[in-house]
């Protein structure tokens, strides 16, 4: 069975890729077409790409052996072109590939042939003293090239997508008629919705003439398949060139050396800061070869972008992600920003928050009090950039009243800040270098484990401008860089605050140390830095918390995705707290993480006056009211009954429903909560401690409202956030939540490890208790 009948069997699209096929055709926003001449200069902007040509380097599409094609990675590049080219755009390809395909057909040919005749003359076979030609490399193209394109041709079928063979030399871009003839040609297979695929003519393809390549926009010798997709983007005035090879990008010195660099963006003028390496170990380009021809391509007003086609797991996405303007590979472009990248900030935070966590305990408190008293001195000016914000949000018209009510700043708030930061102020005296634990593990060798920074932060917020400051304050406090993300709507506000904090932080020398991110990176790009950024912390709504936990790759997210949080009100439950504790769960902000969503009633509550209090509330409050399953069960004439139990509304909303005992009550919350917080209410003491124990939330409350569960009503000052994440820190996390701890061996070089005597070991303190630090017990840093 040939290889075309195999692909034959396999014509019919599974229904996922049928689905994703008609919704990326269907709901796809086609780029308009735009004047060429200049390229993108951001990534953002890749995504209004209409003409594209794809660049399949050997490395990428023949296997390891480098004698047969890579048909997994094939097929899923095939794929994504197919989806791009359904999408509206016009897609080519360039490809390598056809001398491997013929490699292998000879291979499988020649030893076919000397079997057979070894067996005729020896009459046995002997395979083993048999040996395998070289193989000339035109004759491999000749042999591979009709059955290359035929397994192009069979993948794009089953996407509905037609294609077409081009072969080129160099010849036919640097005669005229031949050169206006192939322009026609694919132009009119453009306009007919057809996948050009285009290789050089290995079979006859004269050698390349040394220099005389990349001498200007109209001379590019076609050496190999970088220069000839540089040449034909170009020609054909694509508006993105996406090259791919077995390596992630350009980096500034060979791939796997020291301390080696991906390169997110390139300059042309960066070229004197690269050391390249060897070629690919398939092919005849190398990096030097693809840099040289993007920088061509470039100049020529195409776009270009370098990047992984091997890499398992991103292979299936890599050519999607660059087209929707994702942080992949490296990005050409031709615009240098005037500021620092990302990746430049944070790295200068790192180094400046190394120097913060080092500075000493007063140091740092002083530079927290210099900010609160800017906050008070510049209000004014921070006023005036929040009005700013404001007015142009209320013109938008983007942002619910809520969100305006966030973003809104007043003097009377930052006054609130300003006290709250001197709170912090003093509490930063006794955090970094705390020991907690001093251990004698022999004579003149003691163990101390201490309180350390954990890194550098990324904290993610929506339109609440107050969080800058008291995360700042938060995170100089606890001797961490701080890399701060805010909304676009209250970017004038954030830009000023952020400038405080950094004159702050300028009384010692580390004004780096904490540093706004306010370039077009999206959040998910942000997220790809798992080298550089120790914790994400986001703060906003319920989608983004999902967002970054799933954006986030390799590194811990402080956050909960929902607030899904329930009041249990027992049979013993008092009706005066019953009243007062589930109206303030519900209705004193419902659109916190710590409001009330579902209130759980035990079932012989119902048709009892404590149940019709409970409901005239809810009603005089105008909370709209979801009936559960087993509530709506009890009703002749039932509220609107929930789609689900797992429902965050976020507003003056909630779901009721009704369980059997303490235990269903319990175990409804395990099923359906999301482990942030939920309350009991009764006068049972045994009820309540069961129920206290036996929940396995971040929050757990007897008697008291959901919306206790805050920083400031537990005492811990401002917070960061509130984590429902078994790591480190659950619930609400203030400055306690920012540190970690390392462990201090102290010696006078005599003593060596036996551990043969473990139970021997001296404890000088245990779990030493905050109250007994001293001076001399701190460590620094």
């Amino acid at each position: 069975m040939t290889l075309l009948q195999r692909l034959s069997q396999c014509s019919a699209l599974s229904p996922w890729t049928q689905k994703t096929f008609s919704r990326a055709a269907s709901q796809a926003k086609l780029p308009l077409a735009r004047a060429h001449g200049k390229s993108f200069a951001h990534r953002g902007e890749l995504r209004q790409a209409k003409r594209i040509v794809v660049k399949l380097g050997s490395a990428v599409v023949t296997r390891g052996d480098e004698c047969g094609l890579a048909l997994g990675r094939l097929a899923s590049i095939v794929e994504q072109v197919a989806m791009l080219q359904n999408q509206g755009r016009e897609m080519m390809i360039v490809t390598s590939g056809a001398v491997a395909f013929g490699k292998q057909r000879l291979r499988h040919e020649i030893l076919l042939s000397q079997s057979v005749r070894q067996a005729l003359h020896s009459g046995q076979n002997q395979l083993k003293d048999m040996s395998l030609p070289v193989l000339e490399a035109r004759a491999c193209a000749a042999a591979g090239q009709s059955g290359l394109m035929a397994l192009y041709e069979a993948m794009f079928t089953q996407y509905s997508t037609c294609t077409a063979q081009i072969l080129v030399t160099n010849l036919d871009f640097h005669d005229d008629q031949k050169r206006r003839n192939l322009n026609s040609t694919l132009h009119e297979l453009l306009r007919m919705n057809i996948v050009p695929i285009i290789n050089t003519n290995d079979a006859v393809v004269p050698p390349p003439e040394p220099n005389s390549d990349l001498q200007g926009v109209n001379v590019i010798s076609i050496k190999d398949n970088d220069s000839l997709a540089a040449r034909l983007a170009v020609e054909m005035r694509a508006d993105l060139l996406i090259a791919l090879s077995d390596v992630e990008g350009l980096y500034d010195r060979p791939p796997g050396s020291d301390d080696a660099k991906l390169l997110d963006t390139f300059y042309p003028g960066d070229q004197h800061s690269i050391t390249y390496g060897t070629k690919s170990r398939v092919g005849i380009g190398g990096m030097e070869a693809k840099v040289k021809s993007a920088l061509w391509a470039l100049q020529g007003g195409t776009s270009v972008v370098i990047a992984n086609g091997t890499h398992p797991k991103v292979t299936g996405h890599v050519i999607t992600d660059i087209v929707e303007g994702k942080k992949v590979g490296t990005f050409f472009s031709e615009v240098k920003p005037a500021g620092p990248t990302v990746e430049q900030q944070t790295e200068m935070a790192r180094a400046a928050g190394r120097t913060l966590a080092s500075l000493h305990p007063d140091q740092r408190s002083e530079i927290i009090c210099s900010l609160a008293d800017l906050l008070t001195e510049r209000k004014e000016d921070i006023l005036a950039a929040n009005k700013k914000d404001m007015e142009l949000a209320v013109t938008a018209g983007r942002l619910s009243p809520s969100m305006l009510k966030r973003l809104s700043l007043s003097s009377a708030k930052l006054n609130s800040l300003a006290i709250g930061l001197r709170q912090i102020a003093v509490s930063s005296l006794d955090s970094v270098g705390r020991v907690l634990r001093r251990t004698r593990v022999a004579n003149n060798l003691e163990l101390e484990q201490i309180t350390v920074p954990i890194g550098v932060l990324l904290v993610i917020f929506e339109s609440r401008p107050d969080c800058l400051p008291q995360v700042s304050a938060l995170a100089i406090a606890s001797g961490n860089a701080l890399l701060l993300k805010g909304g676009k709507e209250a970017a004038n506000t954030n830009h000023i605050l952020h400038e405080l904090a950094q004159e702050a932080l300028s009384l010692h020398g580390v004004k780096d140390a904490i540093q706004l991110v306010s370039t077009r990176e999206d959040v998910e790009d942000l997220c790809r830095l798992e080298k550089m950024i120790d914790l994400i912390i986001p703060r906003g709504s319920s989608q983004l918390v999902r967002d970054i936990q799933r954006a986030a790759r390799g590194i811990p997210v402080l956050g909960h995705s929902e607030g899904i949080c329930h009041v249990y009100i027992d049979i013993d439950g008092s009706i005066d707290k019953v009243i007062k504790i589930v109206r303030d769960s519900k209705c004193d902000y419902p659109a916190a993480c710590n409001a009330m969503e579902t209130l759980l009633i035990h079932r012989d509550i119902l048709r009892t006056p404590l149940f019709d209090q409970i409901i005239d509330m809810l009603r005089t409050e105008r909370v709209k009211i979801h009936a559960g399953p087993r509530f709506a069960s009890y009703l002749t004439f039932s509220p609107s009954e929930v789609k689900s139990l797992r429902t965050e509304y976020g507003d003056l909303e909630c779901c009721i429903e009704v369980v059997d005992s303490l235990q269903d009550a319990i175990d409804h919350i395990h099923k359906y909560g999301s482990s942030h917080t939920d309350v009991i209410v009764t006068e049972n003491e045994e009820t309540a401690e069961h129920f206290l124990q036996q929940l396995d939330s971040a929050c757990v409350f007897w008697n008291a409202s959901s919306r206790f569960a805050d920083g400031y009503r537990f005492g811990l000052g401002a917070e960061v956030g509130i984590s429902t994440a078994r790591i480190h820190a659950r619930g609400p996390v203030g400055l306690e939540g920012l540190l970690t701890t390392k462990w201090v061996l102290r010696g006078d070089g005599h003593a060596v490890a036996d551990f043969s005597e473990q139970g021997s070991m001296k404890y000088l303190h245990e779990n030493l208790p905050v109250s007994h630090t001293i001076p001399s017990q701190r460590t620094s840093n």
